[in-house]
């Protein structure tokens, strides 16, 4: 081989070198853009050693689950004990609607277990129901033994044992536990709860005031029926905030100055939740996977909540007044009797009436100006069930049900942080009829 051929050859090969270096540094910098890189671990890390028990007001500001409760601990040789008991409930949705569900310690839903990053704790759960049952810890990092699937981690609960699950937690923020056997029953029926994890030392321009927890759910509960259809699949027609349906919901009471959070979960069966919040912004500050840092916070007022995922949102309640929080999808906002109904709007039913009344005195035919109305007619309905929409409000009916609650912003608070009534607006601030002098001082004809 002559000199020539192999000073060629050796070109080549270094040029096939170089080229296969570029394209390799080119595929790194694409897998892994300047800044960005693979985590460290997306799992928590390895275990570590449980830091000593928090302890709430000095570690840590409570949450709050309007409607709802924190489960109580204690701890044993520096580990929080917790009990959930699973068992079926007697649950108030509304005023005069109630069913028998599934939930634990005596409530649907289960209490909020709250806790902070780095303690040790151990849950204990009880199974008072017919069926075996377990429990996931949906969104926690903990040993593969300790993630409640049924036949997959561990053997179900039978009726009448009691479970323990243990594990440190190695991260912070919002999430959510339920049932992992027969989870289409048994989460229809209510067996789901929240889980707030804190920081162990929150940055003090992370610190809030008022720390809200509602889990967002929906439910088949048949006009008259006592039990929830776990069935069911497109048509729910209870949608909740904390297992309450409006007017049943408990306002979220603050303070105006108060910087607040507001801590999401959807374990509904099939829908997404848009919620959205009147009179002011807020930042989305957090998913379950983590707070999101500052510059990759966003501005809203409507925050969408994905079915199995939380959401946590941050503002400060600055603009006193009563403000509506509800679920966007305007069915989400009707309860029972809103739903599977004819159509008659626009329809004329004036010769339809006249004769139904020779047979049933007082009739008057629904619908054909919209459902509006239809919640002050005093109409009888099944029993075991409430209105389509809403309650009486400060002006008038209030034609929104379900997924729907208020957030009450004052400037003074009852000393016991009960409910301050109704808001009394400014005089002067009240939309209300336009009259003669300012429609023709404005050139508007009507």
């Amino acid at each position: 081989m002559s000199s020539s051929s192999l000073t060629r050859r050796s070109a080549l090969l270094a040029g096939a070198g170089l080229a296969g270096a570029a394209m390799l540094q080119s595929r790194e910098a694409t897998a892994a853009p300047s800044g960005r890189g693979w985590d460290r671990s997306y799992s928590g890390g390895p275990d570590r050693a449980a830091s000593p028990p928090a302890e709430p007001d000095r570690d840590y500001r409570p949450t709050m689950t309007p409607g709802g409760a924190t489960a109580p601990w204690k701890v044993v040789d520096g580990v929080k004990v917790y009990h959930l008991v699973a068992e079926e409930v007697e649950h108030e949705f509304a005023p005069d609607m109630k069913a028998r569900c599934w939930g634990y310690n005596g409530r649907v839903h289960g209490p909020t277990i709250e806790a902070v990053e780095g303690d040790r704790v151990r849950v204990y759960v009880t199974n008072r129901l017919s069926a075996p049952t377990t429990v996931h810890w949906h969104g926690i990092f903990l040993p593969n033994g300790m993630d409640g699937v049924g036949g997959l981690n561990q053997r179900a609960i039978a009726p009448g044992e009691t479970f323990r699950y243990e594990w440190t937690f190695r991260q912070s923020g919002t999430f959510m536990y339920h049932s992992h056997h027969d989870e289409m029953t048994q989460m229809a029926m209510g067996l789901m709860g929240m889980i707030v994890v804190h920081p162990r030392k929150e940055p003090a321009d992370e610190q809030v005031d008022r720390d809200f927890v509602i889990m967002l759910g929906e439910w088949k509960v048949v006009p008259g029926a006592s039990k929830p259809d776990p069935n069911e699949m497109t048509d729910f027609n209870l949608l909740t905030m904390n297992a309450k349906a409006f007017p049943g919901t408990v306002p979220l009471v603050c303070k105006t100055g108060d910087r607040v959070r507001i801590r999401l979960g959807n374990l509904s069966a099939m829908d997404h939740h848009p919620i959205h919040l009147h009179g002011y912004y807020f930042k989305v500050v957090a998913t379950d996977g983590g707070r999101l840092p500052r510059s990759a916070q966003w501005p809203e007022t409507t925050v969408l909540v994905p079915t199995g995922s939380t959401r946590t949102v941050e503002f400060v309640a600055d603009a006193p007044g009563d403000w509506a929080m509800h679920c966007h999808m305007t069915h989400h906002v009707m309860n029972q009797m809103g739903h599977e109904i004819p159509n008659m709007i626009g329809v004329d039913m004036g010769q339809t009436e006249k004769k139904a009344r020779h047979v049933v005195p007082g009739y008057m035919a629904m619908g054909k100006d919209g459902m509006g109305d239809m919640a002050q007619m005093g109409m009888a309905i099944p029993d075991n069930s409430i209105p389509m929409v809403g309650a009486r409000g400060p002006f008038d009916y209030i034609t929104m049900g379900g997924m729907f609650t208020i957030v009450k912003v004052r400037d003074e608070l009852p000393a016991d942080g009960s409910d301050p009534g109704w808001y009394v607006n400014p005089p002067g601030t009240v939309a209300d009829t336009a009259t003669t002098d300012e429609l023709r001082r404005d050139g508007i004809v009507v």
